[in-house]
C-alpha cells in the first residue's frame, strides 16, 4: 500500500519566538527583524490566543502621513483600532488560525490559502504552542531526491495496482515529475494510479504512456 503523507511535525519549526499579550510595539516589531519572520504567535498561560504581524504594525505608519482618513471612513474599525495598538493584545489577529502536528502538509496548506497567512502556529490537543509551520516549511517536500520519489512509486503504487507479470512497467522521475510507461493488464486502473502517484510527497506531476497488455480483451482495456 502507499505511504502515508508526511505531517506538519515532520517540517515545522520547533524554535520559535513568541510574545505575550503585553509585549509593546516596538519590541514586536524588533523581534519580527532580528528573527526574519513576518508573524509572532502570541501566548497567554502557554497558549496561543492570537498572531502578530507585519500587517497588523502597518497601520500605525499608514495613517501617520494621513491622521485625517481616521476620521473620513476611508479605514475599517479594525484597521483604526490597530493604529493605535501600543501592545501585542491590541495588535493581534484573533483568534489565531493554527494546525495540529499531525495534520498532513495538504490540509496546513489549505488553511494558510483559506486564511491568507504565510505561517500557521502548530498546537496540540490544549492549545499549547508545538512550533510553526511556514509557507517555505511546506515547499520543502519538492526538494526531495527523485531516486526516493522513484523508489516509492514502484514498492508502494505500481507493484500493488500494476503487478507483474501480467503488466510491465518501467518508472521515470525527472525533476519531480514521474513517467510511466510500459504496459498494463487493466488501463481502467490508470486514472487510480495517477490520483496515487500526484499523492506522493515531492511529485510535481505525472505522465503516462502506457499500452493494454497483449491478450487482454477490449473489456479489460477500456
Amino acid at each position: 500500500m502507499y505511504a502515508t503523507p508526511r505531517s506538519v511535525g515532520d517540517v515545522m519549526t520547533r524554535t520559535v519566538a513568541a510574545v505575550g499579550p503585553e509585549t509593546s510595539f516596538k519590541e514586536i516589531a524588533r523581534l519580527l527583524r532580528d528573527r526574519q519572520v513576518g508573524s509572532l504567535p502570541v501566548l497567554v498561560g502557554g497558549k496561543v490566543a492570537g498572531v502578530v504581524s507585519e500587517s497588523d504594525l502597518l497601520p500605525k505608519e499608514e495613517l501617520r502621513d494621513a491622521p485625517g482618513e481616521a476620521y473620513t471612513g476611508r479605514r475599517s474599525p479594525a484597521d483604526l483600532a490597530k493604529a493605535e495598538g501600543a501592545t501585542a493584545a491590541g495588535l493581534m489577529s484573533a483568534p489565531a488560525v493554527t494546525v495540529p502536528s499531525g495534520a498532513t502538509l495538504a490540509e496546513a496548506a489549505r488553511r494558510m490559502a483559506r486564511a491568507g497567512v504565510r505561517m500557521l502556529p502548530v498546537v496540540d490537543e490544549q492549545g499549547a504552542l508545538e512550533g510553526v509551520v511556514s509557507r517555505a516549511d511546506l515547499l520543502k517536500v519538492f526538494l526531495r531526491d527523485d531516486h526516493d520519489i522513484e523508489r516509492e512509486v514502484r514498492r508502494d503504487i505500481v507493484s500493488w495496482i500494476f503487478p507483474p507479470p501480467d503488466s510491465m512497467i518501467h518508472v521515470e522521475v525527472r525533476d519531480g515529475v514521474v513517467t510511466l510507461t510500459g504496459s498494463v493488464r487493466d488501463t481502467a486502473l490508470v486514472p487510480v494510479a495517477a490520483r496515487l502517484v500526484r499523492a506522493v510527497e515531492g511529485v510535481v506531476d505525472v505522465e503516462f504512456d502506457l499500452a493494454p497488455a497483449p491478450g487482454r480483451t477490449e473489456s479489460a482495456r477500456s
